[in-house]
């Protein structure tokens, strides 16, 4: 195995940034009061997270009470979800086959229960949505919420969160996304975008797993999704990942700041990678958007043609020290594929890649990711 691999599973999960491990690793030793005790070192913890707060509500253009830290992504969508059928009155609601199952499972989930109804919006071949059916289903249909991802994370295929806030602004409907392999990659300006929810999770641009944070508009009252003390403003009970919070923050603050650079050096990335695969290997097809500057510019899904290997065609990227996440559409009720393939009516017998990009990948990691793809397929 080669020592040094080539990760290209960032959609996944993304390598810490050395600066935020220097700020965790600082936290360590200094900063261990618990950040609900009063003496001096709970108030150095408190302020740590309030300072964080502050920071990211400023790159978003909202106000600080208006973030609340979770364990992830997964977490902030459950809380959006479900505490908006608890507390908000929800009985619909709007979503697509390709959500995350972050969401796609809870909407089930409620829906087995009896507590609300779903429609499921129609998509076209790259994944989109149409926004014309959005607005049909939203007439005449009170207590509805969109829950719509910003950019899929499969495929990239991304929806313009800004017109949809629009449309559930006009039909008085609640709307959620799920912005996880956004945030720290695109601009987002809460003032302006007609968003009650959003979720993130620090581990998509560099920061620990484990730490996220939702954003609730402050014209939204629910109440708590985990109870047992009164951390997060009596919104979220268990003592704050101090430690995850502060890199959180850090990671945050970088991304932000070098957004514009690092989205030019990988959306150049995505595209020669998508060219050379597209001119170099017969009969392969994008997934998603056909075109490598349409889409989420850090993931291209490569279908690749039938074959032999196709199934060991992620093992053996991987033998060959590359890192990379992918699959196949379901090809029955009890196959374990991709949900998202499945709906785009990919074949199932075509086994497909995601590459996943950061600022930390080279040119020349694709230059011998594509060699290696060529042998493997050709050999």
């Amino acid at each position: 195995m080669n020592t040094h691999r080539i990760y290209l599973d960032n959609a996944a999960t993304t390598p810490m940034d050395p600066e935020v491990i220097e700020v965790m690793t600082r936290g360590m030793k200094d900063v261990y009061g618990n950040p609900s005790s009063i003496h001096a070192l709970g108030r150095e913890s408190r302020s740590v997270i309030e300072k964080a707060r502050k920071r990211i509500s400023g790159y978003l253009n909202c106000t600080p009470s208006e973030i609340f830290f979770t364990s992830g992504g997964t977490e902030a969508d459950n809380m959006a979800i479900q505490t908006s059928v608890s507390d908000l009155g929800v009985k619909h609601i709007i979503t697509s086959p390709i959500e995350h199952h972050a969401v796609l499972h809870t909407i089930q989930n409620l829906s087995r229960e009896g507590k609300i109804t779903f429609s499921l919006l129609d998509l076209d071949k790259e994944g989109k949505i149409s926004n014309d059916q959005l607005e049909e289903m939203l007439k005449g249909k009170p207590k509805t919420m969109i829950s719509l991802m910003e950019a899929n994370n499969e495929i990239g295929t991304l929806n313009d969160i800004n017109r949809i806030g629009e449309l559930a602004a006009e039909h008085n409907a609640l709307f959620h996304s799920d912005t996880v392999q956004t945030m720290g990659h695109y601009a987002h300006d809460l003032q302006k975008q007609k968003l009650h929810f959003l979720a993130s999770a620090a581990h998509k641009f560099h920061g620990p797993k484990g730490v996220g944070f939702i954003y609730i508009r402050n014209t939204v009252k629910v109440h708590p999704f985990i109870h047992g003390g009164s951390q997060e403003r009596n919104m979220r009970g268990g003592t704050e990942n101090l430690l995850g919070i502060m890199g959180l923050d850090k990671a945050f603050e970088i991304a932000e700041t070098h957004r514009t650079r690092h989205q030019e050096s990988i959306q150049a990335l995505k595209t020669y990678m998508a060219d050379r695969i597209l001119k170099e290997i017969p009969d392969t097809i994008m997934n998603g958007a056909k075109k490598p500057e349409e889409g989420l510019y850090t993931v291209l899904n490569i279908s690749f043609p039938e074959s032999d290997l196709g199934e060991m065609l992620l093992f053996n990227l991987d033998i060959q020290g590359i890192s990379a996440s992918g699959g196949s559409a379901c090809s029955s009720g009890s196959d374990q594929g991709s949900h998202v393939l499945t709906a785009l009516g990919v074949s199932a017998n075509r086994p497909s890649v995601r590459f996943s990009f950061s600022k930390f990948n080279t040119r020349e990691e694709i230059d011998k990711t594509v060699e290696v793809l060529k042998k493997i397929l050709n050999p």
